[in-house]
This record gives structure tokens, C-alpha cells and sequence, in this order.
């Protein structure tokens, strides 16, 4: 079952239930793949929809610490709730003990020696890390270790 379809599968049940909250950001998350789609004229596979669900965790983290330095906790909690539903369609996140090895294996698998080669290792390591790890965490390690 594609992620499209299950997504479609918890809109149902979300409206069923008469979760207001979940099927609100269900539907948020619906639109901006429709959006994309259209966009591209090209019909998302999983892979993109991860980036996008992906995208959608970011910009609600930024929204969240934004909020608390406006002293807007409700609007924060807010954003937090839907944080949980998007997160339910992410694959399980990795451990800091698995990036640290992928980002030894792609360093090994690209033959990178110096901060120049930095974009070989992203290129291994970013279809392996999507979704399932902060992008932007991984390439600060990644390079500290090349430095």
C-alpha cells in the first residue's frame, strides 16, 4: 500500500471519529502533496511524499520556536499536535549510533578524504537518511568528521 493511500486511509478514519485535529493537518498534508503535484504535473511517489511530510515536520518545529519567543504557547501547541500526526507517516527515525555508521559507510563508499568531498558523501547518504533523520544535523556531523 503506497503512502498516498494510507494516508487517504487515515483521512477516513480521522473523519469517522470526528478528530478534528488530526483530519485538519491529514488534510493540510493532503493539499501540499496536491500542490506538488501539480506543480511538477508529476504524481508523487513515497519517496517525495517523505520529503514533503519532512518539510512539513521542519517548518512546524520553526513555527514552534518562534511562537514560545512570542509567548504564544497556545499556538505552539498547536503546532506541536500536528507535529505528532505528520511524524505517524515518517519511518522510524534512525539512532545516533546508526548515522554515525552510515555516515562512516558512505564516507568509506565515495572514498571522501577532505571538506571538498563533502557533497559525494551527501549524495551516498541522503536517499538513506530521508525521513528518517534531521538532513541538517547529519551534514553538521558529517562535517565535523571530514575536517
Amino acid at each position: 500500500m503506497s503512502l498516498k493511500d494510507q494516508l487517504k486511509d487515515q483521512q477516513k478514519l480521522a473523519m469517522l471519529a470526528k478528530d478534528k485535529q488530526r483530519l485538519g493537518t491529514i488534510r493540510l498534508l493532503m493539499a501540499e502533496i496536491k500542490q506538488r503535484e501539480i506543480d511538477t504535473r508529476v504524481e508523487l511517489n513515497d519517496e517525495d511524499i517523505l520529503a514533503v511530510v519532512t518539510k512539513m515536520v521542519k517548518q512546524r518545529r520553526d513555527a514552534i520556536s518562534q511562537f514560545e519567543a512570542a509567548g504564544r504557547q497556545d499556538l505552539a501547541d498547536k503546532e506541536c499536535a500536528e507535529i505528532v500526526v505528520l511524524q505517524e507517516f515518517l519511518p522510524q527515525q534512525l539512532t545516533a549510533e546508526d548515522i554515525a555508521a552510515l555516515i562512516e559507510q558512505a564516507i568509506t563508499e565515495s572514498g571522501a578524504a577532505v571538506m571538498a568531498d563533502m557533497g559525494k558523501v551527501m549524495a551516498v547518504l541522503k536517499p538513506k537518511i530521508q525521513g528518517r533523520a534531521d538532513v541538517g544535523a547529519v551534514s553538521a556531523q558529517v562535517k565535523t568528521r571530514l575536517a
